[in-house]
């Protein structure tokens, strides 16, 4: 039996077969989501003493589960579930609200501004993690691209690993398949005066606490194509169309190009987004508003819309009075 306290217990040995739904993963991701409640860092300590064995074989960290094989699960202490924590009520509306469509493969949720994809980092529940609370008795669930948390918008999540996979080919191109058609709508300090202007910039990620891109030649290539929806007095509407998915892309490139977004406090105007936030702007001015893809396997087309948010509306309906 296992031994128990009064928030927790210990399990026994666990060996567990790889259904399809898991193959391909790692190792790694594969013990966090089955040991959810045990830290990051347990995880990688029985891996590192051998004590995890794929087919009776020591598994590292990055080796990959296959459908068939058999990973022993060695005894490890968790929270009892009575004692996991719950996530809000309004959380959990406001993400069931939020779903904009959902068939056999995927689920498109028009995440909010303000919440992360996924916890960690002292934040409890990300979008993952309450949709998995929404739907508990899902077999599988699992984010399929991120979108930072100050950005809204559309995010997908699949419902099964062959789609996973599919749409990680997608988001790379990769395999000959064509990619996704990813849109986003951004509101910028200064008139647009580029016309459609394609952008391509190599970004790195600073080293600290806070993190950063910045423009640095032999980082990452970053590819966008920005085009000018509507121009206010001192302000642009654009369309963004992204053809990587660096972290921060949009954000850095138009800072660089002097384009800065409203609203952004770590690569915008610090002055600028004073002024806009009396006129109620008080988040990043960043949604992810369309996306166009075909799923290969079953040759679905797709093509979902998320509107802005009333808040980011309700910005431009002033900047339209001042016109």
């Amino acid at each position: 039996m296992p031994e128990s306290s009064n928030n927790t217990h210990r399990t026994t040995v666990q060996f567990h077969t790889v259904t399809a739904n898991e193959s391909g993963q790692r190792i790694d991701n594969f013990l966090m989501k089955k040991l959810k409640s045990v830290p990051k860092s347990l995880v990688y300590r029985i891996l590192r003493k051998g004590e995890v064995r794929i087919d009776k074989k020591r598994a590292k960290p990055n080796v990959k589960i296959q459908e068939g094989n058999i990973v022993r699960i060695p005894p490890v202490t968790l929270a009892d579930k009575k004692q996991q924590e719950k996530a809000p009520d309004r959380l959990l509306n406001e993400i069931e609200q939020a779903i904009l469509d959902e068939d056999d493969d995927i689920i498109f949720i028009n995440k909010p501004s303000g919440l992360p994809v996924h916890g960690g980092s002292g934040i409890r529940f990300g979008l993952i993690e309450t949709f998995r609370q929404l739907r508990p008795n899902m077999d599988y669930v699992e984010l399929v691209h991120r979108l930072d948390k100050e950005t809204s918008g559309i995010v997908m999540l699949a419902k099964n690993r062959q789609t996973l996979n599919q749409l990680h080919d997608l988001l790379r191109g990769g395999n000959g398949v064509e990619r996704i058609e990813k849109y986003y709508q951004t509101l910028v300090l200064s008139c647009w005066n580029e016309g459609k202007k394609y952008v391509s910039l190599d970004l790195e990620k600073q080293q600290g606490k806070w993190k950063k891109v910045q423009v640095q030649k032999g980082g990452k290539i970053s590819e966008s194509i920005f085009d000018l929806a509507r121009c206010y007095q001192n302000e642009s509407l654009l369309e963004v169309q992204i053809l990587t998915g660096r972290m921060h892309q949009i954000r850095t490139q138009l800072a660089y190009l002097g384009y800065p977004i409203l609203g952004d406090d770590r690569y915008g105007d610090y002055k600028a987004n004073r002024h806009y936030k009396k006129l109620g702007l008080k988040r990043l001015f960043l949604h992810s508003s369309r996306i166009k893809f075909q799923l290969p396997a079953s040759g679905k087309y797709y093509n979902l819309s998320a509107d802005l948010p009333k808040e980011l509306v309700s910005v431009l309906e002033k900047l339209e009075k001042n016109i």
